[in-house]
């Protein structure tokens, strides 16, 4: 398979892609598309860093793997292709940006290209998964390689704004060097998690806002 990632990741995780267990991973991915239906498109297993650059990264938000269903992943976490019905996570992140910037319209499309644009790495932990088996390719060593993205932009990077919704990103932030970047942790923005309080009201949408802009680094439009 090769690997199709924006010349400006290529450059900072050349020494990465090249380990052992990297080559070993991008092979056994490559087989189960091949042997099973997986997600998102293989074309767009490194669309997070595609879209964004790293040159022009700002903020990071990690998810867990893709969604499993058909035609739903497009290789950013939490966002869906248009035209897909918001899911339930998403639909909650989308209450949660109107409640803290107070705009009165909720988005009719889940596809979060427009934030990745704008330098938002929306980075699942695997970026691959099967057809209705959420997390089967957790034990391909994806978890190792997204460690290393995040800890290469923690050491490289300055002023960084990590999102870390729920327990499993809390773990994957423990390398970020938080005298350096802004780190916000709440609960997940699942329906469970936000029904019990750990979610709602958490106002990450504004206050990564303002700590770009206390750094002289443009806002995301959200």
């Amino acid at each position: 398979m090769f690997i199709d990632i924006h010349p400006s990741w290529q450059s900072v995780l050349s020494e990465e892609i090249k380990k052992p267990y990297f080559l070993e991973l991008v092979k056994t991915v490559d087989e189960e598309y091949q042997n099973h239906i997986c997600f998102p498109p293989k074309e767009l297993l490194f669309a997070a860093f595609d879209y964004c650059s790293f040159d022009d990264l700002k903020v990071v938000i990690i998810g867990q793997d893709p969604y499993h269903g058909e035609g739903e992943a497009n290789g950013l976490c939490f966002s869906v292709n248009d035209g897909v019905r918001i899911p339930p996570s998403l639909r909650n992140i989308f209450r949660e940006l109107n409640d803290d910037l107070g705009t009165i319209f909720m988005p009719t499309s889940g596809n979060l290209e427009c934030w990745a644009k704008q330098g938002v790495l929306l980075l699942n932990a695997s970026l691959s998964v099967r057809k209705d088996n959420p997390n089967s390719h957790k034990h391909l060593k994806w978890n190792v390689f997204t460690d290393a993205v995040i800890e290469t932009i923690s050491n490289q990077k300055e002023h960084v704004v990590f999102l870390l919704w729920g327990s499993f990103a809390h773990k994957k932030g423990l390398k970020i060097d938080r005298k350096k970047h802004l780190v916000l942790e709440c609960g997940h923005p699942s329906p469970m998690s936000a029904n019990q309080g750990k979610w709602f009201g958490n106002r990450h949408f504004s206050k990564t806002n303002d700590y770009l802009k206390s750094n002289g680094i443009p806002e995301i439009n959200w």
